[in-house]
Protein backbone atom coordinates (compact mmCIF):
# COMPACT_ATOMS: atom_id res chain seq x y z
CA UNK A 1 0.00 0.00 0.00
CA UNK A 2 1.46 3.40 -0.77
CA UNK A 3 -0.34 6.70 -0.28
CA UNK A 4 1.20 9.68 -1.38
CA UNK A 5 0.76 13.35 -1.33
CA UNK A 6 1.95 15.72 -4.16
CA UNK A 7 2.15 19.17 -3.03
CA UNK A 8 3.06 22.61 -4.83
CA UNK A 9 5.91 23.65 -2.95
CA UNK A 10 6.20 27.08 -3.78
CA UNK A 11 3.29 29.91 -5.13
CA UNK A 12 1.50 27.24 -7.34
CA UNK A 13 2.35 26.90 -11.00
CA UNK A 14 5.02 24.71 -10.50
CA UNK A 15 4.44 22.02 -13.00
CA UNK A 16 1.98 19.54 -10.86
CA UNK A 17 0.54 18.73 -14.20
CA UNK A 18 3.15 17.23 -15.59
CA UNK A 19 4.78 15.46 -12.46
CA UNK A 20 1.46 13.87 -11.50
CA UNK A 21 0.89 12.63 -15.20
CA UNK A 22 4.52 10.87 -14.67
CA UNK A 23 3.79 9.47 -11.58
CA UNK A 24 0.65 8.14 -12.54
CA UNK A 25 1.97 5.18 -13.92
CA UNK A 26 2.97 3.89 -10.54
CA UNK A 27 -0.81 4.53 -8.90
CA UNK A 28 -4.04 2.89 -9.10
CA UNK A 29 -5.85 6.54 -7.78
CA UNK A 30 -5.30 9.70 -8.07
CA UNK A 31 -7.53 12.01 -6.04
CA UNK A 32 -7.95 16.23 -5.67
CA UNK A 33 -8.24 17.30 -2.30
CA UNK A 34 -8.94 20.90 -2.46
CA UNK A 35 -9.04 23.67 -4.67
CA UNK A 36 -11.57 24.62 -7.95
CA UNK A 37 -11.40 25.86 -11.64
CA UNK A 38 -8.70 28.59 -11.01
CA UNK A 39 -5.90 25.52 -10.86
CA UNK A 40 -4.91 25.01 -14.33
CA UNK A 41 -2.60 21.66 -14.67
CA UNK A 42 -1.10 21.40 -18.17
CA UNK A 43 0.43 18.19 -19.41
CA UNK A 44 2.18 17.85 -22.90
CA UNK A 45 1.97 14.25 -24.65
CA UNK A 46 3.94 14.45 -27.75
CA UNK A 47 2.70 17.64 -29.89
CA UNK A 48 -0.92 17.45 -27.84
CA UNK A 49 -1.03 19.47 -24.75
CA UNK A 50 -4.13 19.29 -22.60
CA UNK A 51 -5.25 21.79 -19.37
CA UNK A 52 -7.17 19.96 -16.63
CA UNK A 53 -8.83 22.62 -14.26
CA UNK A 54 -10.90 20.11 -11.77
CA UNK A 55 -10.14 16.17 -13.13
CA UNK A 56 -6.76 14.95 -11.93
CA UNK A 57 -3.65 14.74 -14.49
CA UNK A 58 -4.12 10.78 -14.12
CA UNK A 59 -7.20 10.39 -16.44
CA UNK A 60 -4.60 10.58 -19.34
CA UNK A 61 -3.64 7.24 -18.07
CA UNK A 62 -6.09 4.48 -19.53
CA UNK A 63 -5.58 2.40 -16.12
CA UNK A 64 -6.13 5.17 -13.60
CA UNK A 65 -9.12 5.82 -11.69
CA UNK A 66 -9.43 9.77 -10.50
CA UNK A 67 -11.76 11.40 -7.79
CA UNK A 68 -12.82 14.61 -7.00
CA UNK A 69 -12.51 14.68 -3.09
CA UNK A 70 -14.77 16.72 -1.29
CA UNK A 71 -12.57 19.63 -0.70
CA UNK A 72 -12.73 20.57 -3.87
CA UNK A 73 -15.44 23.26 -5.17
CA UNK A 74 -17.01 22.01 -8.45
CA UNK A 75 -18.22 24.79 -11.20
CA UNK A 76 -20.73 22.55 -12.94
CA UNK A 77 -20.39 24.07 -16.59
CA UNK A 78 -16.18 23.57 -16.05
CA UNK A 79 -16.88 20.09 -15.59
CA UNK A 80 -18.97 19.27 -17.89
CA UNK A 81 -16.71 21.29 -20.29
CA UNK A 82 -13.75 19.34 -18.93
CA UNK A 83 -15.45 15.52 -19.67
CA UNK A 84 -16.32 16.94 -23.22
CA UNK A 85 -12.86 18.12 -24.04
CA UNK A 86 -11.60 14.38 -23.13
CA UNK A 87 -14.29 12.50 -24.40
CA UNK A 88 -13.48 14.73 -27.87
CA UNK A 89 -10.06 13.71 -27.40
CA UNK A 90 -10.85 9.98 -27.40
CA UNK A 91 -10.08 9.84 -23.61
CA UNK A 92 -12.41 7.53 -21.82
CA UNK A 93 -13.76 8.48 -18.40
CA UNK A 94 -16.35 5.80 -18.10
CA UNK A 95 -15.85 4.20 -14.74
CA UNK A 96 -12.89 6.52 -14.68
CA UNK A 97 -14.20 9.23 -12.50
CA UNK A 98 -15.95 9.87 -9.08
CA UNK A 99 -16.65 12.83 -7.73
CA UNK A 100 -17.40 13.05 -3.99
CA UNK A 101 -21.53 13.89 -3.10
CA UNK A 102 -20.26 16.26 -0.50
CA UNK A 103 -17.96 18.36 -2.81
CA UNK A 104 -19.98 21.88 -2.58
CA UNK A 105 -20.88 23.73 -5.79
CA UNK A 106 -19.96 27.00 -6.94
CA UNK A 107 -23.28 28.54 -8.23
CA UNK A 108 -23.27 32.00 -10.33
CA UNK A 109 -23.86 34.40 -7.62
CA UNK A 110 -20.37 33.07 -6.39
CA UNK A 111 -18.60 33.85 -9.89
CA UNK A 112 -20.29 37.28 -10.16
CA UNK A 113 -19.56 38.10 -6.45
CA UNK A 114 -15.73 37.10 -6.63
CA UNK A 115 -15.72 39.46 -9.66
CA UNK A 116 -17.56 42.14 -8.10
CA UNK A 117 -15.18 42.21 -5.14
CA UNK A 118 -11.78 42.14 -7.23
CA UNK A 119 -12.46 46.06 -7.89
CA UNK A 120 -10.53 49.30 -6.18
CA UNK A 121 -7.02 49.35 -4.59
CA UNK A 122 -7.80 46.42 -1.97
CA UNK A 123 -7.62 43.39 -5.05
CA UNK A 124 -6.09 40.39 -3.84
CA UNK A 125 -5.46 39.06 -7.19
CA UNK A 126 -8.16 36.03 -7.41
CA UNK A 127 -9.07 34.19 -11.01
CA UNK A 128 -12.61 35.45 -10.69
CA UNK A 129 -14.03 31.90 -10.96
CA UNK A 130 -16.02 31.77 -7.82
CA UNK A 131 -13.53 30.39 -5.19
CA UNK A 132 -13.47 32.12 -2.76
CA UNK A 133 -17.03 33.43 -2.26
CA UNK A 134 -18.40 29.19 -2.42
CA UNK A 135 -15.51 28.43 0.54
CA UNK A 136 -17.04 31.19 2.83
CA UNK A 137 -20.75 30.20 1.82
CA UNK A 138 -19.50 26.69 3.07
CA UNK A 139 -17.66 27.81 6.18
CA UNK A 140 -20.88 30.07 7.09
CA UNK A 141 -22.96 26.59 6.42
CA UNK A 142 -24.86 27.97 3.43
CA UNK A 143 -22.97 26.29 1.03
CA UNK A 144 -24.95 23.80 -2.07
CA UNK A 145 -23.53 20.17 -1.79
CA UNK A 146 -23.40 18.06 -4.92
CA UNK A 147 -25.45 15.59 -2.20
CA UNK A 148 -28.14 18.28 -2.17
CA UNK A 149 -29.06 17.72 -5.99
CA UNK A 150 -30.66 14.51 -5.00
CA UNK A 151 -33.28 16.36 -3.47
CA UNK A 152 -34.98 18.87 -5.73
CA UNK A 153 -37.14 20.03 -3.10
CA UNK A 154 -34.36 20.63 -0.61
CA UNK A 155 -32.33 22.30 -3.79
CA UNK A 156 -34.99 24.35 -4.49
CA UNK A 157 -35.42 25.73 -0.95
CA UNK A 158 -32.08 26.46 -0.27
CA UNK A 159 -30.94 28.47 -3.74
CA UNK A 160 -34.00 30.28 -3.00
CA UNK A 161 -32.69 31.35 0.51
CA UNK A 162 -29.20 31.73 -0.61
CA UNK A 163 -30.44 34.07 -3.66
CA UNK A 164 -32.69 36.11 -1.33
CA UNK A 165 -29.55 37.25 0.64
CA UNK A 166 -27.12 37.43 -2.31
CA UNK A 167 -29.45 39.32 -4.80
CA UNK A 168 -30.51 41.57 -1.69
CA UNK A 169 -26.50 42.55 -1.31
CA UNK A 170 -25.78 42.81 -5.10
CA UNK A 171 -29.27 45.05 -5.41
CA UNK A 172 -28.21 47.81 -2.47
CA UNK A 173 -24.98 47.02 -1.86
CA UNK A 174 -23.55 46.74 -5.33
CA UNK A 175 -26.23 48.62 -7.56
CA UNK A 176 -26.05 45.50 -9.28
CA UNK A 177 -29.50 43.74 -11.35
CA UNK A 178 -30.76 40.38 -9.71
CA UNK A 179 -30.00 36.92 -10.83
CA UNK A 180 -32.98 34.90 -11.78
CA UNK A 181 -34.26 31.91 -9.30
CA UNK A 182 -35.71 30.02 -11.51
CA UNK A 183 -32.84 30.04 -14.46
CA UNK A 184 -30.54 29.13 -11.73
CA UNK A 185 -32.80 26.18 -10.38
CA UNK A 186 -33.29 24.90 -13.49
CA UNK A 187 -29.76 25.16 -14.38
CA UNK A 188 -28.51 23.12 -11.45
CA UNK A 189 -31.39 20.44 -11.60
CA UNK A 190 -30.24 19.70 -15.15
CA UNK A 191 -26.38 19.55 -14.02
CA UNK A 192 -27.61 16.56 -11.68
CA UNK A 193 -29.09 14.45 -14.72
CA UNK A 194 -25.73 14.94 -16.02
CA UNK A 195 -23.21 14.09 -13.71
CA UNK A 196 -25.15 11.55 -11.63
CA UNK A 197 -23.13 8.71 -12.77
CA UNK A 198 -20.05 9.80 -11.47
CA UNK A 199 -21.05 10.57 -7.30
CA UNK A 200 -19.89 8.42 -5.01
CA UNK A 201 -19.21 7.98 -1.68
CA UNK A 202 -15.44 9.38 -1.57
CA UNK A 203 -14.36 8.11 1.94
CA UNK A 204 -15.99 4.84 2.25
CA UNK A 205 -14.42 4.32 -1.73
CA UNK A 206 -11.16 5.44 -1.23
CA UNK A 207 -10.93 3.86 2.51
CA UNK A 208 -11.66 0.84 0.94
CA UNK A 209 -9.16 0.50 -1.92
CA UNK A 210 -6.40 1.44 0.56
CA UNK A 211 -7.76 -1.54 2.59
CA UNK A 212 -7.01 -3.89 -0.60
CA UNK A 213 -3.76 -2.62 -1.08
CA UNK A 214 -4.30 -0.15 -3.50
CA UNK A 215 -2.17 2.53 -4.18
CA UNK A 216 -3.27 6.15 -3.72
CA UNK A 217 -2.00 9.54 -5.18
CA UNK A 218 -3.36 12.86 -3.79
CA UNK A 219 -3.11 15.71 -5.72
CA UNK A 220 -3.18 19.54 -4.70
CA UNK A 221 -3.52 22.24 -6.36
CA UNK A 222 -2.10 25.98 -6.36
CA UNK A 223 0.88 25.55 -3.58
CA UNK A 224 1.60 25.77 0.07
CA UNK A 225 2.96 29.55 0.32
CA UNK A 226 -0.96 30.42 -1.13
CA UNK A 227 -2.28 27.80 1.68
CA UNK A 228 -5.06 29.98 3.40
CA UNK A 229 -3.17 29.71 6.76
CA UNK A 230 0.22 28.96 6.33
CA UNK A 231 0.71 31.11 3.06
CA UNK A 232 1.45 34.71 1.94
CA UNK A 233 -2.29 35.92 3.81
CA UNK A 234 -4.25 37.53 2.94
CA UNK A 235 -2.65 36.83 -1.02
CA UNK A 236 -3.30 33.32 -0.75
CA UNK A 237 -5.94 31.01 -1.93
CA UNK A 238 -9.05 30.02 0.14
CA UNK A 239 -8.63 26.30 1.04
CA UNK A 240 -5.37 24.12 2.30
CA UNK A 241 -2.67 23.28 -0.49
CA UNK A 242 -0.57 21.86 2.29
CA UNK A 243 -0.06 18.40 2.36
CA UNK A 244 -3.01 18.17 5.95
CA UNK A 245 -5.61 19.52 3.59
CA UNK A 246 -5.16 16.35 1.80
CA UNK A 247 -6.95 14.18 4.47
CA UNK A 248 -9.87 16.91 5.17
CA UNK A 249 -10.50 16.86 1.69
CA UNK A 250 -10.89 13.35 0.80
CA UNK A 251 -11.41 11.22 4.23
CA UNK A 252 -8.18 9.76 4.47
CA UNK A 253 -6.90 9.71 7.57
CA UNK A 254 -3.82 10.77 8.08
CA UNK A 255 -2.49 7.11 9.68
CA UNK A 256 -2.58 5.97 5.84
CA UNK A 257 -0.39 8.55 4.38
CA UNK A 258 3.00 7.01 3.26
CA UNK A 259 4.86 9.95 1.96
CA UNK A 260 4.86 13.47 0.88
CA UNK A 261 5.99 14.55 -2.33
CA UNK A 262 7.19 18.23 -3.21
CA UNK A 263 7.04 19.66 -6.45
CA UNK A 264 9.74 22.69 -6.94
CA UNK A 265 10.15 24.50 -9.68
CA UNK A 266 13.71 25.00 -10.49
CA UNK A 267 13.20 29.26 -10.08
CA UNK A 268 10.29 31.20 -8.32
CA UNK A 269 7.30 32.54 -9.74
CA UNK A 270 4.13 34.02 -8.39
CA UNK A 271 0.35 35.08 -9.89
CA UNK A 272 -1.69 38.09 -8.43
CA UNK A 273 -0.80 40.31 -5.56
CA UNK A 274 1.02 39.88 -2.63
CA UNK A 275 5.49 39.73 -1.71
CA UNK A 276 7.40 38.20 -3.31
CA UNK A 277 11.28 38.41 -2.02
CA UNK A 278 12.92 37.50 -5.17
CA UNK A 279 11.03 38.66 -7.91
CA UNK A 280 12.75 40.31 -10.89
CA UNK A 281 11.71 43.50 -12.54
CA UNK A 282 14.65 43.59 -15.17
CA UNK A 283 15.61 41.44 -18.33
CA UNK A 284 16.53 38.50 -16.36
CA UNK A 285 13.10 38.24 -14.71
CA UNK A 286 11.72 38.62 -18.25
CA UNK A 287 13.74 36.12 -19.85
CA UNK A 288 12.66 33.86 -17.25
CA UNK A 289 9.03 34.62 -18.14
CA UNK A 290 9.97 33.92 -22.17
CA UNK A 291 12.14 31.08 -21.55
CA UNK A 292 9.90 29.27 -19.35
CA UNK A 293 6.44 29.89 -20.89
CA UNK A 294 5.21 31.68 -17.42
CA UNK A 295 1.35 32.31 -18.28
CA UNK A 296 -1.63 31.55 -16.41
CA UNK A 297 -3.08 28.05 -17.93
CA UNK A 298 -6.18 29.20 -16.50
CA UNK A 299 -6.24 33.44 -16.77
CA UNK A 300 -3.07 33.96 -19.19
CA UNK A 301 -2.16 36.40 -16.96
CA UNK A 302 1.92 36.36 -17.12
CA UNK A 303 3.23 35.23 -13.61
CA UNK A 304 5.54 37.41 -11.84
CA UNK A 305 9.04 35.80 -12.30
CA UNK A 306 12.40 35.41 -9.67
CA UNK A 307 15.53 33.88 -8.58
CA UNK A 308 14.88 30.12 -6.40
CA UNK A 309 13.93 31.15 -3.01
CA UNK A 310 15.93 28.29 -0.94
CA UNK A 311 14.47 30.16 2.71
CA UNK A 312 10.93 29.89 1.26
CA UNK A 313 11.14 25.87 0.39
CA UNK A 314 12.71 25.16 3.44
CA UNK A 315 9.71 26.46 5.24
CA UNK A 316 7.18 24.88 2.69
CA UNK A 317 9.27 21.10 3.23
CA UNK A 318 8.70 21.94 6.78
CA UNK A 319 5.54 22.59 7.30
CA UNK A 320 4.38 19.34 4.74
CA UNK A 321 6.43 17.13 5.51
CA UNK A 322 8.31 16.90 2.34
CA UNK A 323 11.25 14.58 2.19
CA UNK A 324 11.59 14.07 -1.63
CA UNK A 325 10.78 16.38 -4.23
CA UNK A 326 10.51 16.74 -8.25
CA UNK A 327 12.39 19.64 -9.52
CA UNK A 328 10.84 21.07 -12.59
CA UNK A 329 11.47 23.88 -15.23
CA UNK A 330 15.21 23.49 -15.12
CA UNK A 331 16.25 23.60 -18.82
CA UNK A 332 14.67 27.45 -18.43
CA UNK A 333 17.79 28.37 -16.15
CA UNK A 334 20.18 26.97 -19.33
CA UNK A 335 20.63 30.41 -20.40
CA UNK A 336 21.77 32.42 -17.68
CA UNK A 337 25.57 32.93 -16.88
CA UNK A 338 25.12 33.35 -13.19
CA UNK A 339 22.27 32.25 -11.37
CA UNK A 340 21.40 32.94 -7.80
CA UNK A 341 19.80 31.65 -5.13
CA UNK A 342 18.16 33.16 -2.09
CA UNK A 343 19.39 31.63 0.80
CA UNK A 344 17.96 33.81 3.96
CA UNK A 345 15.54 37.73 4.05
CA UNK A 346 16.76 40.63 6.15
CA UNK A 347 14.53 42.78 7.50
CA UNK A 348 15.64 45.99 9.51
CA UNK A 349 19.70 44.62 9.36
CA UNK A 350 18.86 41.87 11.05
CA UNK A 351 18.94 38.27 9.73
CA UNK A 352 15.74 36.66 10.31
CA UNK A 353 15.69 33.10 11.95
CA UNK A 354 12.70 31.56 10.22
CA UNK A 355 9.98 32.63 7.85
CA UNK A 356 7.65 35.57 8.42
CA UNK A 357 3.91 34.93 9.43
CA UNK A 358 3.29 39.08 8.61
CA UNK A 359 3.10 39.75 4.53
CA UNK A 360 4.02 43.74 5.21
CA UNK A 361 7.03 42.05 6.74
CA UNK A 362 7.82 40.06 3.85
CA UNK A 363 7.04 43.10 1.34
CA UNK A 364 9.88 44.48 2.81
CA UNK A 365 12.87 41.93 3.32
CA UNK A 366 16.09 42.01 1.48
CA UNK A 367 16.92 38.52 0.09
CA UNK A 368 20.59 37.52 0.81
CA UNK A 369 21.76 35.55 -2.35
CA UNK A 370 24.51 33.31 -3.13
CA UNK A 371 25.73 33.58 -6.89
CA UNK A 372 26.34 29.90 -8.90
CA UNK A 373 27.97 29.43 -11.94
CA UNK A 374 25.06 28.76 -15.05
CA UNK A 375 25.71 25.97 -17.46
CA UNK A 376 25.20 27.80 -20.76
CA UNK A 377 23.77 24.30 -22.51
CA UNK A 378 21.21 22.56 -23.69
CA UNK A 379 19.82 19.97 -21.33
CA UNK A 380 16.38 19.19 -23.15
CA UNK A 381 17.55 16.14 -23.99
CA UNK A 382 19.69 14.66 -21.26
CA UNK A 383 17.86 11.62 -19.83
CA UNK A 384 19.97 10.54 -16.76
CA UNK A 385 21.57 12.88 -14.14
CA UNK A 386 25.32 11.57 -14.62
CA UNK A 387 25.46 13.49 -17.81
CA UNK A 388 23.85 16.68 -16.82
CA UNK A 389 26.68 19.46 -16.92
CA UNK A 390 29.13 19.77 -14.05
CA UNK A 391 27.61 23.08 -12.65
CA UNK A 392 23.57 22.31 -12.98
CA UNK A 393 24.94 19.20 -10.78
CA UNK A 394 26.81 21.87 -8.41
CA UNK A 395 23.43 23.98 -8.87
CA UNK A 396 21.10 21.09 -7.83
CA UNK A 397 23.23 20.03 -4.70
CA UNK A 398 23.49 23.03 -2.99
CA UNK A 399 19.76 23.48 -3.31
CA UNK A 400 19.18 20.84 -1.91
CA UNK A 401 21.57 20.99 1.20
CA UNK A 402 20.13 24.19 1.63
CA UNK A 403 16.23 23.16 1.96
CA UNK A 404 17.23 19.77 3.37
CA UNK A 405 14.96 17.08 0.45
CA UNK A 406 16.20 14.64 -1.78
CA UNK A 407 15.39 14.83 -5.57
CA UNK A 408 13.31 12.08 -6.92
CA UNK A 409 12.32 13.79 -10.23
CA UNK A 410 14.07 16.18 -12.55
CA UNK A 411 12.17 17.51 -15.32
CA UNK A 412 14.09 18.97 -18.22
CA UNK A 413 11.01 19.78 -20.75
CA UNK A 414 7.27 19.99 -20.84
CA UNK A 415 7.14 16.40 -22.42
CA UNK A 416 7.18 13.07 -21.12
CA UNK A 417 10.36 12.08 -22.37
CA UNK A 418 12.12 14.76 -20.75
CA UNK A 419 12.35 13.62 -17.37
CA UNK A 420 15.08 12.05 -15.38
CA UNK A 421 14.53 9.76 -12.54
CA UNK A 422 17.06 9.29 -9.74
Amino acid sequence: MSVSVLVGSQWGDEGKGKIVDILSNRYEIVARYQGGANAGHTIQIGDQQFILHLIPSGILRENVICVIGNGVVVDPQALLNEIKFLEDHDINIKGRLFISQNAHLIMPYHKLLDSISEKGSQKIGTTGRGIGPCYIDKYARKGIKIVDLLNKNELEKKIRRNLEEKNNLLRKVYDHEELDVEKIIKEYLAFDEAIDQYITDVPEYLNNAISEGKSVLLEGAQGALLDVDYGTYPYVTSSNPTSGGACTGTGIPPTKITDVIGIVKAYTTRVGNGPFPTELTDDSGENLRKWGAEFGATTGRPRRCGWFDAFLVKYSCMINGISKVAITKLDVLSNFDEIKVCTGYEYNGKKLKSFPADACILENVKPIYVALKGWKKDITNITSFEDLPAETKEYLTFITEQCGFEISIISVGPRRKQTIEL
